[in-house]
């Protein structure tokens, strides 16, 4: 039986086709990594939505352990490939944008499981994260990008993704794969990541005061958000409240600190406005 590399190469040649950058494609040819990427998101609880699937066999892997999947592909190129791996198995095929996939109205328990395209993974996973419709997200990115998803405050990643994904989930980083487990390889390392949803709603204004925050890192916390429009009296006064320093900077607070610097500043705008 010829290994999942040989199938690829096989595959590519026969239907004269090659990975196209364009589309972020590195396709995984390693069938021991396959297998950890199913079991780490069995059970399959719910309808499992696949993002590039490229040539299927992520995909047919998930189909035969169980899972109801629902692939998207943006490439229309790889659709006999697809309907050739994939054939006879429970696998519903949808060419389009990922990012221009209907998200809210999936079914609510629904999984994503995913060799995510690198050029569109973090907008990706931030949309799901709000929509509150997913019980669990499995996906392999870029080590670097799955460093920033689970960093901790004071480190060099830690930033507004880290914090999006705290607000909304419990984040893992569970091993990473060499450059040599893809086809073509990549030039960096890439990691697996699971994130459970805790339930928690979007917070648009969170969000804002963050995103402000993070816009200049090299400044201070009270200089990026005076620049953002935030009212420079109000931010000291909220600062003090909190006990914080002014010199302090965006990447020293973890989620609750921002929770509460918010809070206070929402607080303190309303007092000025009366």
């Amino acid at each position: 039986m010829p290994s999942l590399r040989e199938e690829v190469r096989t595959l590519l040649h026969r239907h004269g086709l090659k990975a196209d950058k364009r589309f972020g494609q590195n396709f995984l040819v390693e069938e021991a990594y396959l297998k950890r990427i199913v079991e780490a998101a069995q059970p399959f609880t719910g309808p499992v939505y696949e993002v590039g699937p490229g040539l299927g066999f992520l995909t047919r892997a998930l189909a035969q352990a169980g899972a109801r999947v629902t692939a998207i592909e943006k490439d229309l190129r790889l659709k006999p490939v697809l309907e050739e791996t994939l054939a006879g198995l429970p696998v519903e095929l949808r060419f389009q944008d990922a990012l221009r996939f209907p998200w809210r109205e999936v079914p609510e328990g629904s999984l994503l499981v995913a060799n995510l395209p690198y050029n569109i993974a973090t907008p990706l996973v931030t949309e799901l994260l709000k929509t509150g419709r997913f019980a669990k997200l499995v996906f392999l990115v870029q080590k670097e990008v799955a460093e920033r998803m689970v960093a901790r405050p004071g480190t060099p990643a830690y930033g507004l993704l880290s914090l999006r994904v705290a607000h909304h989930a419990h984040g893992e980083r569970l091993f990473d794969l060499p450059p040599g487990a893809f086809f073509p390889p990549p030039k960096v390392f890439s990691s697996l990541v699971r994130l459970t949803p805790t339930g928690q709603g979007d917070e648009p204004g969170l969000f804002q005061l963050i995103e402000a925050a993070f816009a200049h890192r090299r400044k201070t916390l009270k200089n990026a958000l005076e620049r953002a429009g935030y009212p420079r009296e109000a931010v000291l006064r909220a600062l003090k409240e909190l006990g914080l320093p002014e010199e302090v900077r965006a990447e020293a607070l973890d989620l609750a600190a921002f929770r509460a610097l918010w809070e206070t500043l929402h607080r303190s705008v309303e007092v000025e406005n009366r």
